[in-house]
């Protein structure tokens, strides 16, 4: 019998798409069914994976990976270019399945969002039957799968939803979570990435038990102030309440180059492309933004970032572009090749009224 949290607890669900730009592709694709598909770029480019679908997934391709290494995996897979226009619109469908439940929704990125069901607007009560509502609904309305996680808190809820995918639904209880969080490998615990798993196993930290053997003050002066967070999660505590108006971060876009290059020519052309893909998404979401950064990722894969903050909002692709030179020529890179470039805008709000505010993180590549 499935258990669940007591009335002074949160309930906390955690929803994730299965291969969500995949599985769009597919949903509107008949003949890309079952098929082995890569959104990302054609094979000969130097684009990377957005994500994959699980037919191309059992052949090792993972999100992130270069578009090239996926075809020397499965040559046989299908590759195409992100319809991003598509995903947010589905995403929006996504978002009315929720607020049917509760109005407490944090999204984070098109296919994910935090839903606090503590006082859900049906009545249902169980956070579970409301979970598997509404992967039903995005099934039945929607035709595409999504996993669910159920919990107390964000931590748990958000690792549940990943452990039986696709098409999942995992409920950790309270009395469940202090072994869970024991044996949970530490590259599973939020924050903490490979550079810092690797830091953490050569100290002979490999679990959250392992984890739970050091005292606050030594997790803090290891990680900073991360290994406060690591103290209290690794014990269950996770006090994050869902925040349903939670802001973007940034809107931004990024591009590879086709091959390697220090020629200014042509990153100048590449970030004028940027800027305008940049443009059109704040203006398409009633945005504005005050900071400007300048990504800029090298042939060995170094990367660095350079921002700007100006006195007022701005969306315009033309201001953007010439923010995003002058970073570029600040940043001296000299006769260092590049391999890919972005250009992000953060700080919104601060001259937009409340109803023109968008709550989900908008940040593609192209």
């Amino acid at each position: 019998m499935i258990e669940e949290p007591t009335n002074t607890q949160r309930k906390i669900i955690h929803i994730d798409m299965d291969a969500f730009y995949a599985s769009v592709e597919q949903r509107d694709f008949p003949e890309y069914r079952g098929k082995p598909i890569v959104v990302g770029g054609k094979p000969d480019s130097r684009g990377v994976v957005a994500t994959a679908s699980y037919e191309a997934r059992v052949y090792g391709i993972k999100s992130a990976m270069s578009c090239n290494k996926a075809y020397q995996l499965c040559p046989t897979a299908i590759f195409v270019y992100p319809r991003f226009d598509a995903y947010v619109t589905v995403s929006k469908g996504i978002r009315e399945i929720f607020s049917r439940y509760t109005d407490l929704i944090e999204p984070l990125s098109l296919d994910e969002a935090y839903l606090d069901v503590t006082e859900d607007k049906l009545g249902i009560g169980s956070a579970i039957d409301i979970a598997r509502s509404i992967k039903d609904a995005i099934k039945n309305e929607l035709n595409l799968t999504a996993s669910a996680g159920v919990s107390i808190n964000k931590f748990v809820a958000k690792i549940a939803s990943d452990m039986n995918k696709p098409d999942g639904l995992t409920f950790i209880g309270p009395s469940k979570i202090k072994a869970f969080m024991e044996k949970l490998p530490v590259e599973k615990f939020f924050g903490i990435g490979k550079v810092t798993a690797a830091r953490m196993k050569a100290m002979q930290i490999n679990t959250g038990a392992d984890l739970k053997k050091l005292r606050e003050e030594q997790l803090v002066a290891q990680f900073g102030k991360s290994g406060r967070f690591y103290y209290k999660v690794v014990r269950g505590i996770d006090e994050r309440p869902v925040r349903a108006n939670r802001a973007s971060k940034s809107v931004g876009a990024e591009d590879t180059l086709k091959e390697d290059t220090n020629d200014a020519g042509i990153m100048h052309s590449l970030l004028q492309e940027i800027s305008v893909t940049v443009a059109d998404r704040l203006q398409k979401h009633q945005l504005k933004g005050k900071t400007v950064t300048l990504k800029i990722k090298f042939a060995d894969f170094r990367q660095i970032t350079r921002s700007r903050s100006f006195a007022t909002t701005i969306n315009e692709s033309n201001i953007i572009y010439k923010e995003a030179i002058k970073l570029l020529d600040e940043a001296e890179i000299g006769t260092t090749e590049v391999r890919l470039l972005g250009i992000t805008l953060s700080r919104f709000y601060d001259d937009l009224p409340f109803d023109t505010r968008e709550v989900s993180q908008l940040s593609f590549d192209f």
